[in-house]
Formats: structure tokens, C-alpha cells, sequence
């Protein structure tokens, strides 16, 4: 009975040759014996000094061609990524977005201060709740704007509402219990928004809301990410999903330099189109709230809250004068200044904050 062809054989043979055959002790062979009562498949190498040196050869060959390929596989392995593993979003209330690789990062301690304690700005802060609750419920909800004076609160109000809001939702509706939705606020930061569309990606399946917040967005001449954040937000084919809402500050009321606008005004063939094309992206915001500079009365109002509520050890008229002082010298009167005056005199008073 013919025994049945190596595969080796028949390659070997192949590159040898058509009339070339390898003789019978190149081929592996195996043998079933008994030991102990069980049956045992023993293969028996090929007898080397039988081969014939070009056979020999063929087979060196071909080992060396299958090791430098298993290396490339797997060195290709190692450069390939790894599959985004599904964001846990229980752990933790806030993230900021990594766009590479992709993924989540738990934020365990978010920097904020309490609602209660920004001065100045009731109106933008009611209308940003208004906002936030709307959307925390389930009902329609328009994504914001918060731009104007710098160091004013935009983005302090941004943290301060999501955690006020879930807080409250949380005691009438119990927010984030079991088979109900949380809100989560996920920063992204300026230099990733052309990442945006991947992070939503992830955001459309998860079963929470979420608040995308970018803080200090604005673009550059040749930057051109600002055209993705448009139809992200409203104009494309999948739109926003609808458990993400995006807020972002900026110190520009339309997020484009005034010399970049005039600049298009005097070059472009249609400068009204031009002009249009490139501050539609902040028409995409259905919310605006603007923030002024702080009067006297409201900076001193933001001083004496700090000190009040993290109970500095001076008195009033001490404190006024200080806080005057610090402004002037600072050149400005913001709710920055006063809370960077509250961190010097709480340091002077060996207090902790």
C-alpha cells in the first residue's frame, strides 16, 4: 500500500526540482506504540546524513524564511494597538479624555469651588443651571457658550453647576442609582478637539449623560480642527449624540481672533461669506453668557466669601484694605485676583484652605 506524501517532501521537491524525488528517510515518520496500556503517537526525525546536500540546503532555507516571519508577526503585534477596552464610568464622577491612545481618565478629586461662592455672575449661573437640569432630566437642552473677561468664573461655573445639579437630582431623582443615568462632566482639552468625534463615539453607547467641557477653547489662523467642531456639533450626518451636551469658555466671544476675521474681510473674494464661515462655529452654541469685568463692590464681595467660608482669622477692615491693595497690583479685579489674594493671606496666616 503506497504510504501517503510528506508535505515537505512535496515542497522540497518543488523547488528542486520536478524530477527530483527525496528519498524515504527525509520523510517524518509516525508510529503508534503501546506503553503502559496507552496508545502513543512517536515521531521519528529524519535521518540527516541520508539528505542530500542541495536537500539539505532547501531545508535550512526554509527554517530561516519561517523564523524571520514569525519575528515580523511579531513585531507587527507589538506595533499594532491594542482595542480600546469600554470605558467604566462608575468610577468616578469626572474624566479628562486621552486621545492616544483613547480612553478615559478618572478624575478622583475634581477642582472646584461651591456655587455659593461665585460672586457676580447670578444671571449666567441661572441660566447654566436652568441648562444643566433641563439636560441632567432627559428634555432638550442647548449646548453653551461662556465666554468674556478673563479670570470672571466660565469655566469655575462649568464644574460648580455639574456638581450642583447631580447633587440635587440626586436627592429628588436618585441620579446614578441603579437603572438610572448619572450626569458626568469629561474635560477635553484644546489641543485634542480634533479628537472630539472618537470621544463621542464612546459617549454615544454609555448609558450616562455626559457634559463635554473644553475650557479656553478659541483657534489660530491656520488652525482649521474649528470646521470638525462644527459639524460635530450641529450639521452632520450623526449630529450630537443625545447624552452629551458641550460646554466651552473662551475669552473670545466668537473663538477667532479679530485680526484673523479683519484679515479675511480684505483678501477674500466675498468677505461677507467669508467673515460668516468662520464665526458660525460659535452660532452652533445655542446658549451665550457673557462675563464682564468685576466692579469694586463685586470683587470685594468675592473676597470676603472665600475668607468667610474657609474661616480666615482678620478682620474686616484688615481684609478690605489687603484685597484693595493686592488689585491694584495685580492690575485687575476678578475672581481670580481675589481668590490668588485669599491663597497669599490664607499662607500669611499659616491657614490651610
Amino acid at each position: 500500500m503506497p504510504s501517503r506524501a510528506d508535505p515537505l517532501a512535496g515542497r522540497l521537491g518543488h523547488r528542486l526540482g520536478a524530477d527530483y524525488s527525496v528519498p524515504a528517510p527525509v520523510c517524518n515518520h509516525q508510529a503508534l506504540q503501546c506503553r503502559d496500556g496507552r496508545a502513543v503517537v512517536v515521531y521519528r526525525t529524519p535521518q540527516l546524513d541520508n539528505i542530500p546536500p542541495r536537500a539539505q540546503l532547501a531545508m535550512s532555507e526554509e527554517k530561516a524564511i519561517l523564523e524571520h516571519l514569525e519575528r515580523v508577526a511579531a513585531a507587527l503585534d507589538r506595533l499594532a494597538p491594542a482595542p480600546p477596552a469600554r470605558a467604566d464610568f462608575a468610577r468616578a464622577e469626572a474624566f479628562v479624555w486621552q486621545a492616544s491612545p483613547e480612553g478615559f481618565l478618572p478624575v478622583t478629586q475634581v477642582n472646584r469651588q461651591p456655587l455659593g461662592l461665585l460672586k457676580g455672575i447670578d444671571g449666567a449661573a441661572q441660566q447654566l443651571l436652568d441648562n444643566t437640569t433641563r439636560f441632567a432630566r432627559g428634555l432638550p437642552a442647548n449646548n453653551a457658550l461662556l465666554w468674556g473677561a478673563r479670570g470672571m468664573g466660565k469655566s469655575s461655573l462649568v464644574k460648580a453647576a455639574h456638581a450642583h445639579v447631580r447633587q440635587q437630582l440626586r436627592q429628588e431623582l436618585g441620579l446614578g442609582a441603579a437603572g438610572k443615568p448619572d450626569l458626568k462632566l469629561v474635560e477635553i482639552h484644546r489641543e485634542d478637539i480634533a479628537s472630539l468625534p472618537a470621544c463621542l463615539a464612546h459617549l454615544r453607547t454609555a448609558e450616562d449623560r455626559f457634559i463635554v467641557f473644553c475650557d479656553d477653547l478659541s483657534f489660530d489662523k491656520d488652525d482649521t480642527s474649528y470646521k470638525s467642531l462644527k459639524a460635530v456639533l450641529e450639521g452632520g450626518i450623526e449630529g450630537r449624540p443625545e447624552n452629551v451636551l458641550f460646554y466651552a469658555t473662551s475669552n473670545r466671544r466668537h473663538l477667532m481672533p479679530r485680526d484673523m476675521m479683519e484679515n479675511e474681510r480684505s483678501t477674500a473674494i466675498n468677505p461677507s461669506e467669508a467673515v460668516e464661515e468662520k464665526v458660525s462655529l460659535s452660532d452652533r452654541f445655542g446658549l451665550w453668557l457673557g462675563f464682564h469685568n468685576a466692579t469694586q463692590d463685586e470683587y470685594l464681595d468675592m473676597v470676603r466669601s472665600y475668607a468667610s467660608h474657609h474661616k480666615l482669622n482678620i478682620e474686616l477692615g484688615e481684609l478690605t484694605r489687603g484685597a484693595l491693595e493686592w488689585a491694584i497690583t495685580r492690575g485687575a479685579r476678578s475672581g481670580r485676583v481675589a481668590w490668588q489674594y485669599i491663597q497669599d493671606l490664607a499662607g500669611r496666616l499659616g491657614q490651610r484652605l
